[in-house]
């Protein structure tokens, strides 16, 4: 028997189907969110079926509404998600398209304390995504090319528009490209780190969401923390894997 976790994010829908004996991942899809949603989830859907399914991410409602099912918060999800693929995690980091989660977990598992930025893309995925659109290159190598550069300018605006008039005048002063692009990434991490650090930075720490596939973002991290930081082979998959996780446990009860 299987359930259902869908999360619909700003930039993709993940789902995850979960063996709800087993709790073993029966199947992963991901899909481009684009403008019609609802459409997309449907899409992805289609040819599965599962005894219950429940939704998470910022169209949760919109999915709740029409397939008459349940939800939960993305905190719930992601800490669940987190929880289950690495059992000694004790806070998760969450950067995906267009919002920021910094989540501790206690003993148990447990949330204990969260921040969340979901009023401003500054700091997100969608703001390294047009800082490299800016600078002319596949965000998928962006990382790799701001590892090359060298470290001392920075960039003090997170709104992406001063951000990137920031970036056009060092250009104009002759600075390299590379390390204006590392300094972009600096500033990204040391936004996320200190919600992180109103939260807490004790034990293990997930890195999740699209950002965590981004080589200088992890770097980063690890190296302000000055410890390894985990991360799931699908980064992007845990909210829709603590969605499923929390539905395997309703068909349970």
């Amino acid at each position: 028997m299987a359930v259902c976790g869908i999360d619909v994010g700003s930039r993709t829908i993940k789902v995850v189907f979960l063996d709800t004996d087993t709790e073993r991942i029966l199947q992963f899809r991901k899909i481009e969110t684009t403008y019609t949603p609802l459409e997309q989830c449907l899409k992805i859907l289609n040819g599965l079926s599962a005894s219950q399914t429940v939704a998470t991410g910022y169209g949760r409602k919109l999915v709740q509404d029409h397939m008459n099912c349940e939800s939960i918060t993305e905190i719930l999800a992601h800490a669940l998600g987190a929880g289950h693929v690495y059992p000694e995690c004790r806070s998760v980091l969450d950067i995906g398209g267009q919002d920021t989660k910094a989540i501790s977990l206690n003993s148990s598992g447990r949330v204990a304390k969260f921040e969340m930025n979901d009023r401003c893309a500054a700091g997100t995925g969608k703001f390294l995504e047009f800082m490299a659109t800016s600078f002319q290159i596949p965000i998928e190598e962006f990382g790799n090319f701001a590892l090359e550069g060298k470290q001392g300018l920075s960039i003090n605006s997170m709104c992406t528009v001063f951000a990137e008039s920031e970036a056009t005048s060092l250009m104009a002063r002759g600075h390299r490209p590379e390390d204006i692009a590392l300094a972009l990434h600096l500033s990204v991490v040391k936004r996320s780190l200190s919600m992180l650090k109103r939260v807490s930075v004790d034990g293990p720490l997930v890195f999740s969401g699209g950002v965590a596939r981004n080589r200088c973002v992890r770097e980063l991290i690890e190296k302000e923390l000055k410890s390894p930081v985990l991360v799931a082979t699908e980064p992007d998959m845990l909210g829709a894997l603590g969605a499923a996780l929390y539905a395997s446990r309703i068909e349970r009860e």
